[in-house]
């Protein structure tokens, strides 16, 4: 049994199983308009800046 989804980009419904290669997306134009989304930083997953900011050097110095 497949569960149905609605498509984040457009909100079609969607089956979710394996054969679907887009899910959760309807299709490749819905998952690229999401990736854009996130390259333009139009998404964003809320952070600490006091982490945001550390730089390599400073994780390699500890």
């Amino acid at each position: 049994m497949s569960t149905a989804v609605k498509c984040p980009t457009c909100g079609k419904k969607v089956l979710w199983k394996p054969e679907n290669k887009f899910r959760p997306f309807c299709c490749e134009r819905c998952r690229l308009i999401d990736l854009g989304a996130w390259a333009k930083e139009e998404h964003k997953i809320p952070g600490d800046n006091q982490f945001d900011d550390v730089m390599e050097s400073d994780l390699n110095n500890s």
